[in-house]
């Protein structure tokens, strides 16, 4: 007798649709427990790729050169340790200029809570509020016990803000940098085989359309970092030589400070008007003049002329929505928004073209056994 009624069994259709649909189901809830369990490194697998995407063209050639040898170890350690180097110089540089500054401002401090700040001479000499400045700095900064008492309350500010906040972050960045260069190691000693199995399951799951998306998004990533971090540390360069003449203190620091600043839109011209500001407070007029028409002058033809060629053209966008990505990428993802913007614009904008004016495509065929990879870490 049979266990199961021939009636009560599905035909075949309804069960494969259910099954199509529990396997549906089973994937999505994977994919979410996947990222969920992941969430607190996503951001240094962004890193990671986008690093991978940057320097793979200059990696491909050093392939070429050098062909990996069988466990392919060598080269994608010295790539890796280059740009742990490259990323962790600054803040080297910025930790030695700090511990040969900190003993003249703890000097600076103690002199103040014995005698006070002494009023400067060019507050006389500002164009406007030199009445208002001088109270304010008699009343808050001349007396000893008042410059006491604000020493002891941003001392005691910075105390709990590094206890609760400072502390965490500071871990937080360095565990996110170490798996950054850790997931870099294994992009680029991987890349090929990897963008291989992603063109493939995209050529699978969305046919034509899924490559050209992935090439497209690939190319913002190139086009963005050429746009935003080369042309960046360049305007870094120059505006740092420019602080040198005009006499503005720390100009290394300064200039690389501006460079981080250039990266991002109408940092830098904010940058520029403070130090202009500082500059005619100290009786610097003409130079303050000079910086800021120069600074100012040099990024217009940054943003007008070399970002939109660089940028558009890798993408194909036109510069009003690579803005909008850049902003809208900052605020909702931080700095790396930088490039996530841009790449999800661009990504879009195919989209939309497609759907307006449909390219004409290739005869729909079943996935290659062989795509060529997205250059993920070069070739």
């Amino acid at each position: 007798m049979p266990l199961i009624n021939d009636q009560s069994v599905p035909p075949p259709e309804q069960t494969n649709r259910m099954q199509r649909n529990a396997r549906l189901v089973l994937i999505l809830a994977l994919v979410a427990l996947g990222a969920w369990t992941l969430h607190g490194f996503i951001a240094a697998l962004v890193w990671a790729a986008i690093i991978a995407i940057a320097i793979g063209p200059l990696y491909a050639k050093a392939t070429l050169r050098w062909p990996p040898g069988k466990h392919n170890i060598a080269l994608p350690l010295l790539f890796t340790t280059l740009v742990a180097v490259i990323f962790l110089l600054p803040f080297i540089v910025l930790g030695i200029q700090a511990a040969r500054e900190a003993q003249a401002l703890m000097h600076f401090g103690t002199e103040a809570m014995r005698s006070g700040i002494p009023e400067p001479a060019w507050v006389g000499s500002l164009p406007f509020g030199a009445a208002e400045v001088s109270d304010w700095w008699k009343t808050n900064l001349a007396n000893p016990s008042d410059v006491s008492g604000l020493v002891h309350h941003a001392t005691h500010s910075a105390g709990m803000l590094n206890n609760r906040e400072l502390w965490t972050a500071f871990t937080h960045r360095i565990v996110t940098f170490f798996f950054t260069i850790v997931t870099l190691f294994f992009l680029l000693r991987d890349g090929k085989s990897l963008s291989n199995d992603m063109l493939l399951a995209s050529h699978k799951l969305f046919g034509p359309h899924g490559e050209r998306i992935a090439r497209q998004m690939v190319s913002s990533v190139h086009g963005t970092v050429d746009g935003l971090v080369l042309v960046g540390l360049g305007e870094g360069v120059l505006l740092g030589i420019a602080y040198a003449l005009a006499g503005v203190p720390h100009p290394t620091l300064l200039g690389a400070f501006s460079a981080v600043a250039a990266m991002i839109p109408f940092v830098v011209v904010v940058l520029l008007l403070v130090l202009g500001a500082i500059l005619v407070a100290q009786g610097a007029l003409w130079t303050a003049i000079a910086l800021v028409a120069f600074g100012l002058v040099m990024n217009s033809i940054a943003d007008h002329f070399v970002r939109p060629g660089l940028i558009g053209g890798a993408t194909k966008l036109p510069f009003l929505w690579v803005l909008l990505g850049i902003l809208g990428g900052v605020e909702t993802w931080g700095l790396i928004g930088l490039f996530v913007g841009p790449a999800v614009m661009s990504a879009l904008i195919l989209l939309w073209r497609e759907f307006v004016r449909p390219a004409p495509l290739l005869d729909e065929k079943p996935a290659r056994k062989t795509l060529s990879p997205v250059p993920i870490a070069g070739e």
